[in-house]
């Protein structure tokens, strides 16, 4: 690949991953120890995430179980969640914080479904708005060095194409995302 499109493909490529971070975020229905990621403990006066301070584990398909390390943690982890709003009440039995998953009804599973859309729409954005910044730089060096207008032209083709393979990469993502989120 031409050292001049590598930049852009990296940024293209972090546009890809940010949109499957979004996605680790969207409940479908199943316990996902993902939905924790953001969410910060206080401990000992540092925010913490709720992965350093305990085992997070998914002992059954919607229920997310959180046992702290130090049983002193449970109100802090319990308190977290709740400012974190990820629309789960936690409960706790004493040893471990309990995060369970509600069945998702039809209405709900069609908006989570146009989010995910959403999501993907604005992904597409991000790549395109990258491909128009490459653009911009070729016709720039176009002007400031000696290059012909058959190479600035063959590298918005290759951009062109690399566009296309990001672009059809979040269409899976988005396939994907959705079918899940749709299957009961």
């Amino acid at each position: 690949m031409d050292s001049r499109l590598e930049q852009y493909d990296s940024k293209m490529n972090k546009s890809l991953e940010n949109l499957y971070n979004e996605y680790n975020n969207v409940r479908a229905g199943r316990a996902n120890p993902h939905i924790l990621d953001r969410v910060m403990v206080d401990y000992y006066g540092a925010p913490t995430p709720i992965q350093q301070v305990a085992n997070v584990s998914v002992p059954e398909a919607r229920m997310i179980q959180i046992a702290p390390w130090e049983p002193s943690l449970l109100k802090e982890i319990e308190k977290a969640i709740m400012i974190a709003d990820i629309g789960i009440n936690p409960t706790n039995d004493g040893k471990v914080v309990r995060l369970v998953f509600p069945e998702l009804t039809e209405d709900r599973r069609k908006e989570l479904a146009k989010d995910v859309k959403k999501l993907g729409e604005n992904a597409k954005v991000a790549i395109r708005n990258i491909r128009r910044d490459a653009n911009d730089s070729f016709k720039k060096l176009s002007k400031e060095e000696d290059i012909s207008e058959d190479e600035i032209k063959g590298l918005e083709a290759d951009i062109q194409k690399l566009t296309d393979k990001y672009v059809a990469e979040v269409d899976a993502a988005v396939e994907k995302k959705t079918n899940e989120i749709l299957t009961v």
